[in-house]
């Protein structure tokens, strides 16, 4: 039996050896095309949104539509800001964010490590309902919320059985209190519990710290991504609340930043200039808080993800 043996070239051999990068590199630049354009797609509107709010009515009424305003006017964000109380409304959203943000970082962090780290009866089965809560579509959960609002015992002029009055509608507490708590929140932090090591918390107990310590002081310092996440997602997710403040509430008083942008949309038309100028102003304080708070973000999710 003979073997025959090919002697190969030294520029033969770098060929080989170079074919692997070459893949690499035409992988890498396809990879990076793809997200590019993925990033174009999903900065257009941002764009479109605030190029809108700078343009005349002649630019709005071009036809074919342009991209870029012929004439840069400022002014719409001014003359948005004076056709409805958004002070009043931005205060309003701020209020509900935070608070909403607050409670369910408190809450939320504390049921986490509850069914992560303690031992009771009843836990499995309380965090099979957590992810039942999880699967629950939101609209679905709109008119037996407004049903509770609406008849609260003892609130807004009803009785002890709910009748005679208007309950929470148009206060506060409708505005915080249903959705204060998320069950998402409460899965987050359950996740990033799970992973710290036992020995932090039996050394604490060995110590004499009680249960409200260790978590308090041992467990939740060291998942600070869990917390901006869960900051971050409550936060955008109040501020963004459209359907349910305009269903709970009537007053001017009582309304936020996205209903008041309502009043641009009549029945003769949108004035579409002003519109995009409160959005753009809406939408501000939610990129920039993105933007801090990235890095912690991605690592929430990613952490989430791997448990």
């Amino acid at each position: 039996m003979t073997v025959d043996v090919v002697k190969r070239t030294p520029s033969a051999r770098r060929l080989e050896k170079s074919r692997p990068l070459v893949w690499s590199a035409i992988g890498r630049i396809a990879l990076y095309s793809l997200l590019g354009i993925i990033a174009v797609v999903m900065v257009m509107p941002f764009v479109w949104m605030v190029l809108t709010s700078l343009k005349s009515s002649q630019d709005l009424a071009a036809s074919p539509p342009t991209l870029l305003p012929t004439e840069w006017k400022w002014s719409n964000y001014a003359e948005a800001m004076q056709a409805a109380p958004f002070v009043t409304y931005a205060r309003n959203s701020l209020i509900i964010a935070v608070s909403h943000t607050a409670i369910n970082l408190v809450i939320a962090s504390m049921a986490g490590y509850a069914l992560a780290r303690l031992k009771f009866r009843g836990s499995n089965l309380a965090f099979m309902a957590v992810l039942g809560a999880l699967m629950i579509p939101t609209y679905t959960k709109i008119i037996p919320e407004f049903l509770i609002v609406r008849f609260m015992p003892l609130f807004g002029g009803n009785d002890l059985f709910g009748q005679g009055g208007t309950g929470w509608l148009d206060t506060w507490w409708a505005l915080i209190v249903p959705g204060a708590v998320t069950p998402f929140a409460v899965f987050l932090f359950r996740q990033f519990y799970m992973d710290l090591p036992v020995e932090l918390e039996e050394a604490a107990r060995l110590d004499g710290v009680s249960e409200l310590g260790i978590w308090a002081r041992i467990m939740t310092p060291l998942i600070k991504p869990a917390f901006i996440t869960a900051g971050l997602l409550t936060f955008v997710d109040s501020w963004n609340n459209f359907l349910w403040p305009l269903i709970v509430t009537h007053s001017d008083s009582m309304r936020v930043i996205q209903v008041g942008l309502s009043v641009f949309r009549t029945e003769n038309g949108t004035q579409w200039a002003y519109l995009m100028a409160g959005t753009t102003l809406a939408t501000a304080p939610m990129v920039l808080l993105f933007i801090l708070g990235q890095k912690y973000f991605v690592r929430g999710f990613a952490n989430a993800g791997i448990k």
